[in-house]
């Protein structure tokens, strides 16, 4: 594996129930494919420079001004074009985390420093991550709750960091794609803070609230209006099709579909981790819709064989074999999930058991 491999490769493991990307276990709302069957009418046309009623909407449903909002072709887009509009000489994540962070950053030529998050302290952001902060830091990168641990970040600590990024001239960028699988995300949000510290850049995407993954579109938040003119310098004017307007604006209009998905990812959840640590896996405490696990280190295959498809994350730096992510899905999906491992690990130890056998006997 390389280090953009990523979850969701439906492509190459045809068979397989997709437990490697963690999208809302609804499924895709109809208004959204409507949305989008609608829309291509409009195929012929190019999108709407701007993306006025696409920021209209997104900015009426975050409650900030329009003014504050910029779309991308996906999260992923946006952190690569903050990357080349900011310029950064260098920068600090912590890891593991997700990988685009650093692949834009590097991308730029940026020197990247790293903060390892250790397992024996629960894979969380400790108090001594603000020595790591120094004048020479252009940028730093967060995610709350982090992928792939699923772990958050406590409020406070993060007013701690924003403030001293403040004081450093540090752009933080706090990536908050997840928060909305969280019981409570209002805890953990900046958006308030925005008016106040210039150098905060929210991350947000439809891709996990919506299942919309395959349309690519995300979303950032800032009052930095400096910042905002740059990053739109240097992305291409067209970033947002059609396709992917309309289907953003039918989107944030399922109020009930998104909590009726967080409250289905509350419930399995907890199946999940129980089901998880019974098959004598180490769950940790993760808070997203997915779970961050360690376990046998041919779990991957042993999962294909069953015709499951689990995220390996031995790719992310910071990990090794063995620890895994599995997205949250309906009870019937989970409960394959679950008989699929247990039947693999079972077979596994069986065919181990018999070679070992043999080996003796010869």
């Amino acid at each position: 594996m390389t280090k953009h491999v990523h979850g969701g490769n439906i492509y190459t493991y045809k068979n397989c129930l997709d437990f490697s990307a963690n999208c809302n276990p609804l499924g895709t709302p109809e208004s959204v494919k409507q949305a989008v069957r609608d829309s291509l009418e409009y195929m012929k046309d190019y999108p709407q420079v701007g993306y006025a009623p696409l920021k209209k909407a997104i900015a009426e449903y975050e409650g900030v001004a329009s003014e504050s909002v910029i779309c991308g072709n996906g999260a992923a887009e946006l952190v690569f074009s903050l990357c080349q509009a900011v310029k950064p000489k260098k920068a600090l994540i912590p890891v593991p985390t997700f990988a685009e962070y650093e692949q834009a950053l590097t991308s730029c030529g940026c020197e990247v420093e790293h903060v390892l998050l250790r397992e024996e302290e629960g894979f969380s952001l400790q108090d001594s991550f603000i020595n790591w902060l120094h004048r020479d830091l252009d940028m730093v990168f967060l995610c709350n709750p982090n992928n792939p641990t699923g772990i958050s970040i406590d409020r406070e600590f993060l007013f701690r960091v924003l403030r001293v990024c403040r004081e450093m001239d540090i752009l933080l960028v706090v990536d908050e794609c997840f928060l909305d699988f969280m019981e409570e995300p209002g805890r953990y949000t900046l958006k308030a803070q925005l008016s106040r510290y210039h150098n905060l850049f929210l991350l947000k995407a439809f891709t996990k609230r919506y299942a919309m993954a395959g349309i690519r579109l995300g979303y950032g938040i800032t009052e930095n209006t400096e910042l905002l003119d740059a990053v739109t310098q240097v992305t291409q004017p067209w970033n947002i099709s059609v396709m992917a307007q309309a289907a953003g604006i039918a989107a944030l209009k399922e109020t009930a579909y998104v909590e009726e998905g967080r409250q289905m990812v509350f419930r399995e959840a907890k199946y999940l981790k129980e089901e998880l640590q019974r098959l004598g896996m180490e769950v940790f405490p993760s808070e997203a819709n997915y779970i961050f696990f360690h376990g046998p280190e041919n779990l991957f295959e042993i999962c294909v064989e069953q015709g499951v498809l689990i995220r390996d994350c031995s790719n992310y730096s910071g990990l090794r074999k063995g620890y895994y992510r599995v997205a949250v899905r309906t009870h019937e999906e989970n409960q394959e999930l679950i008989r699929a491992m247990r039947d693999g690990t079972t077979k596994a130890a069986v065919a181990h058991a018999e070679v070992l056998k043999e080996e003796e006997q010869a």
